[in-house]
């Protein structure tokens, strides 16, 4: 169960919405410059795992390997999915607050 399970028992309850549209709530609220520059984390955060990806499988194939791991997980992966955007949606919060 990933760090964020509990909170997805009953989303529309908790969020009045999906962690998805919260996120995108909360960022349409702040800064172009803030925005910016946690698009580029989420970047830099995609290019270390791609590097470490391509350590063990050829780098030319890493996009298949991805699509395949999505498909064959589907489910995992959409928890995934709201546990992260969960998890960014606190860090935006958390940057305006500093």
């Amino acid at each position: 169960m990933n760090k964020y399970a509990a909170l997805f028992e009953d989303e529309d309850d908790i969020f009045a919405g999906s962690p998805v549209s919260k996120y995108w709530d909360i960022s349409a609220q702040l800064s172009e410059d803030l925005i910016k520059d946690e698009f580029d984390r989420l970047i830099e955060k995609m290019a270390v795992m791609e590097d470490l990806l391509s350590q063990t499988h050829d780098y030319e194939n890493i996009n298949q390997i991805v699509k395949n791991h999505a498909f064959e997980n589907s489910t995992k992966i959409q928890e995934l999915k709201k546990s992260l955007y969960m998890e960014l949606a606190g860090q935006l919060i958390y940057r305006v607050a500093e």
